[in-house]
Order: structure tokens, then sequence, then C-alpha cells
């Protein structure tokens, strides 16, 4: 295993979490996704821990807190020292039928952490998230909260997730102007059939040095290996009967036709294929698996063994390339002659 620090910070999280949100009964929408009890959520626990995963992810809607929970209790059960971990968990969803049971103000902050430590059998957090976007919270009540947090020792770094980038950008400016905690990292979509983060977001956490917690880096096991332009509704896939997240799907087909041969030379499936591109990304921090099985998880972090040539990065990145948009394709344009070539004046004028 490979680990990386969580953006502008000495924290080291290993480039493959275990994503826990198959954790649990699967009420609601999360019949779909995983009904993984405690046996098999202490199998999980403890095989990506034996291979050097260090980072785990949950939050706390995710089937009603018992992903927490579950999570929490197979700590306990491997006797897994706590410092040897990073804890991640995120608020914002609904979490009860009351008026402030949602959102991001203060009080449900307040509520929030209280509940997830209690279901985390943990003193604190060491990254906490913002998981939605909250169009009613003014944003410095929202950093205001978590400072809070971070001075009483319950968190330890913050993060938020599925943010614009120019909301994302605003937060980082109160956070300086205010002197507030800021923001660490960014979790959200990234897959090689969903590139759109990079026509924003990424130069944002680029330039701002946050880290990237990718989630769903299957697309919702779009990429798994089951899904082909010959058979696009497999039996038995989550991804059959829920169709997310949104991709556009000839781009899809596209991507995977490039992605088969590849594969068969590697002798491995197309979805560690799908994560090694993934991986070749500077930017990428940690990459999330949501793993049912052990041996999904197993074949997953195998990703991290695989070497894709230049000619493979290539081939995967022009198939799967987004469609200019403007201001990009200007920006591009009119920015020609400053890429590598600073010497143009300094040439015409001697």
């Amino acid at each position: 295993m490979e680990y990386q620090t969580l953006g502008n910070t000495g924290l080291l999280v290993s480039r493959m979490g275990l994503g826990t949100m198959t954790m649990g009964s699967g009420k609601g929408m999360y019949a779909s996704i995983g009904k993984v009890g405690q046996a098999d959520g202490d199998s999980l626990v403890k095989t990506a821990y034996d291979m050097g995963i260090n980072f785990f992810d949950t939050a706390d809607v995710y089937s009603g807190g018992e992903s927490e929970r579950t999570l929490g209790q197979a700590i306990k059960n491997l006797a897994i020292a706590r410092k040897d971990l990073i804890l991640a968990t995120k608020f914002y969803s609904r979490t009860g039928p009351g008026r402030n049971d949602v959102g991001a103000s203060r009080k449900h902050i307040m509520d929030a952490i209280e509940a997830s430590l209690k279901n985390l059998q943990t003193d604190y957090i060491d990254l906490y998230q913002v998981h939605a976007n909250d169009i009613l919270t003014p944003t410095d009540e929202i950093l205001r909260s978590l400072d809070d947090l971070i001075t009483q020792g319950k968190v330890r770094y913050i993060g938020c997730s599925n943010w614009q980038a120019w909301k994302l950008a605003k937060a980082l400016g109160i956070s300086c102007a205010k002197n507030f905690a800021r923001f660490d990292s960014l979790q959200a979509y990234y897959s090689i059939a969903g590139r759109d983060i990079e026509r924003e977001l990424i130069p944002l956490l680029e330039e701002e040095k946050m880290g990237l917690l990718v989630w769903s880096p299957l697309a919702g096991g779009l990429l798994s290996g089951k899904f082909s332009r010959d058979n696009q509704n497999p039996e038995n896939s989550r991804r059959s009967k829920f169709d997310f997240p949104i991709v556009d799907k000839e781009r899809a087909w596209d991507v995977l036709d490039a992605i088969a041969p590849i594969a068969e030379r590697h002798q491995c499936s197309a979805a560690r294929i799908s994560l090694a591109w993934l991986l070749s990304k500077p930017i990428v921090t940690s990459v999330i698996i949501g793993a049912k099985r052990k041996e999904q998880l197993e074949d997953n972090v195998a990703a991290m063994d695989v070497q894709l040539t230049a000619d493979e990065l290539r081939l995967l990145d022009e198939v799967s390339s987004l469609p200019p948009e403007y201001p990009g394709w200007m920006l591009t344009t009119q920015g020609a002659d400053r890429l590598g070539e600073v010497d143009l004046w300094d040439n015409h004028s001697s």
C-alpha cells in the first residue's frame, strides 16, 4: 500500500480507502447498495487493514446510522488501535423527522457530531466532512462551527463533499479572512466514465493544495466488468436497480471497449484498469472502495500493482475525454503562446 498526505497537511492516508456505505441493513435507497452485516463488516475491515488501508469512510445517513455503528463495532471487535486508523464521516443529510435534523446549521452540526462519536465508539473524528451544499446556512456559520469542533478536540481535520468550485473557493477565502480552520479535502465523484470534476474543481484543488478523495470510482459498478456495450443491463447488478451516478453512457461504452484489451494484456479485471487509471492522476489522494465482499475488495486493491504504459494511459485519456466547453476551449486558444513558449517575445524583439 502507498500513502499520501491529505492536501496541505502532514496526515498520511492510504491511496485506497474502504467506504462503508454497503454496511448495515440496507434501508430505503441503500437496499440496492448493500446489506453487509456485522460479521461480514468485520471481515472487510480486517482485510482492508491487513492490506495496509488506514482510511475508512462512512456517513451518518448510511442505512440510518447503521454503517457508522457497524464500522465502530468492527474496530472494537478486531481490537485495532484507534491511533492507527483515519476515520472519516460526513453530516448533512436528514437523520430524523425534526425541522433541524438536516443541513449544516450549527445546531445540526453539534447534534450530528455527538451521534457519530457515539455510533463509531470514539472520542474524535479524524476527518469530518460536510456531505452536501446547504443552500440555507451561511458558509461562515458552517466554518465557525467546524472550527469550534477542532478547538474542542472532537475533530482533527475538515472537508466537504459535492460542493461547487465557486462555493469551495468562497469557503477557503472566508477561512483565510476569519482565521477559521480551512477545508483540507474534497470528496467527489470521479471516474474514467465521469470526468466533469476536471473542468473547475481539480484546477482549484491543485491551486489550493487540497486533497481529493474519490467516491464511486467504478461509476456505481458500470466499470466493474459486468457491463459492456453488448450487455447493458446485467442481472444482479446494483447499477441495474439504481442507475447512479449519472454518466454519458455512449462515452462509457467507448471507454469499456478500450479497457477490455488492456485488461486482457494485464491479465486482470476491467475494474483494476479503471482504478489504475485514477491512481495515475497526481491530484487523487485516495480512492474509496465500496466493497460488499472480501474478494471484491482484494481485486480492487490489486489495482495498486497495475502499471499502465504511457500509450495505454494516452488511449484511455483520449477515449474518455470531455467534450470542449466554454470557457475552457477559449482559455486554451487565447493562452497558447503562454504554454512552453516564454521566450517568444524575446525572440521577436532581438
